[in-house]
C-alpha cells in the first residue's frame, strides 16, 4: 500500500484493517498487518548486522536479499525506525538480520499476530477504505514490484496489468515501476499487432484500447486501432 511505502504508518494501518475486513484471506495484506504490528525485534531478532547501501539498492532489494522476499520491506523499514521506507541513502548504514534469510522467514512465520481489530461503520465508509479500486490497484502494483526484485517478472507484469484494469490512471510508484509500464504497454501491442495480422480485430482493437486508457498518447496504438478500425468497416462491407 502506497500510505505505508512512505511512512504514513497510522494512515496506512487504517486502510490495511478495514481492507483486511473485506479480504480476510489476502496473504500478502496478512503478511503486511504483521509486519506493521509485531515488534520488529520478534520478527528479525534481535542480533544484527550493519549493510551499507550501495547504488540501486532499496528497503525491499535489502528485504529480499536478506529476509527472502522483497514484500517484507516494511519489516526492515521499521527495525531501522526509518520514517519513510522509500527513501534510502547511498553510503546509509542499515541494520539486517544476523541470521540467515531461511532462519528469518521461520521467524517471521512463527511471529503471533493479532486479528485487525473491526472498524467502525462509520469509518467503514469513509473514502480512504483500502478495499476501493485505487488501493487494491496501489496493492497490486506494490507487489507486481515485489515480483520483479524477486526476478519473476512474467509475474510482475500480470500482476501489473492487474493494478491497470482496476485503474488505468495509477501513477508508477517509482523508476522500476514505470519500466516495467513500459515493457506491460509493449507486450500489449506486440499482441495486438499478431491478432490484426490473423484479422481477430475485436480483440486486437480492445488490446489497443486497454493501452490507451493507461497511456492516451501511446501512438503505435492510436495508428493500428485506427486501422483495425478501418478494415473492420472494410469486411463489413463485403
Amino acid at each position: 500500500m502506497k500510505q505505508l511505502q512512505v511512512g504514513h504508518y497510522a494512515k496506512g494501518r487504517k486502510q490495511l484493517r478495514r481492507y483486511l475486513e473485506v479480504h480476510p484471506d489476502d496473504r500478502y495484506a496478512r503478511d503486511l498487518w504483521r509486519q506493521l504490528t509485531v515488534n520488529p525485534n520478534k520478527l528479525l531478532g534481535a542480533h544484527s548486522r550493519m549493510h551499507v547501501v550501495q547504488p540501486g539498492e532499496s528497503y525491499g532489494t535489502l528485504a529480499a536479499k536478506y529476509l527472502g522476499s522483497a514484500t517484507r520491506f516494511l519489516a526492515l523499514a521499521r527495525y531501522n525506525h526509518a520514517d519513510n521506507p522509500s527513501v534510502l541513502q547511498l553510503g546509509q548504514k542499515v541494520r539486517v538480520p544476523a541470521d540467515s534469510p531461511a532462519k528469518v522467514r521461520a521467524t517471521m512465520a512463527a511471529a503471533p499476530v493479532e486479528n485487525p481489530e473491526p472498524a467502525s461503520s462509520n469509518a467503514a465508509a469513509a473514502p480512504d477504505d483500502a478495499s476501493g479500486p485505487v488501493d487494491r490497484a496501489e496493492q497490486l502494483q506494490s507487489q507486481s514490484l515485489a515480483l520483479l526484485h524477486e526476478g519473476h517478472k512474467k509475474q510482475a507484469l500480470d500482476r501489473l496489468g492487474q493494478a491497470l484494469d482496476l485503474d488505468p490512471k495509477l501513477k508508477p510508484s517509482g523508476h522500476d515501476a514505470s519500466t516495467l509500464r513500459k515493457q506491460l504497454l509493449t507486450s500489449y501491442h506486440q499482441r495486438a499487432i499478431v491478432l490484426y495480422r490473423d484479422q481477430k480485430l475485436d480483440p486486437a482493437i480492445a488490446l489497443w484500447n486497454r493501452v490507451l486508457a493507461i497511456d492516451p498518447n501511446y501512438e503505435p496504438a492510436i495508428v493500428y486501432r485506427a486501422r483495425a478500425r478501418e478494415l473492420k468497416s472494410r469486411l463489413k462491407q463485403l
